[in-house]
């Protein structure tokens, strides 16, 4: 059986970015970040990570464009199908309204069919209950599930391949 050399698409949300300056984060989310730099994945990022990052410090900013153009792709939020998913997160009680640009996050990481969207928010994001919700949403409307990993898991997973 050939080996399938398509990279993964990765969305990656602020909190990871913001990750690699962070004492307990760093690690991980530098090594996913080494990941994109080399290629061996496509960073995902979106208008709302950048309007985010707008307020950080350069050194937060630097980190996302550390990571080469070709490697790298940005998707739009735009009122539609994005808009319409994750205002059906909120009604259906997945997330908060308050949390609207969490589930911004989700919808646009299954609208554009990522392989895998990586965050350190394990209240609204990175929670297993939360997961089940947005997958069952995503199943119904006939989005594909989304795999929703840490970076120290989707680390983990690409080396786990590697070997």
């Amino acid at each position: 059986m050939p080996i399938d050399t398509r990279r993964r698409r990765i969305y990656a949300d602020t909190s990871v970015i913001g990750g690699c300056l962070d004492d307990e984060f760093r690690d991980m989310s530098t090594a996913l970040f080494d990941m994109f730099r080399a290629g061996a994945a496509i960073m995902v990022v979106s208008d709302i990570v950048q309007n985010e990052l707008q307020d950080a410090p350069s050194a937060v900013r630097d980190i996302l464009l550390s990571v080469p153009s070709r490697h790298r792709r940005m998707v739009a939020f735009s009122p539609g199908a994005a808009n319409d998913l994750a205002e059906t997160y909120i009604s259906e009680g997945v997330i908060p309204r308050k949390c609207l640009e969490d589930a911004q996050h989700i919808a646009l990481a299954s609208v554009n069919r990522v392989d895998a969207l990586v965050s350190w928010n394990f209240k609204h994001i990175v929670h297993p209950k939360r997961i089940s919700g947005y997958n069952a949403v995503n199943s119904r409307l006939g989005h594909p599930i989304l795999d929703i990993l840490t970076p120290t898991q989707e680390v983990q997973r690409y080396e786990h391949r590697c070997r």
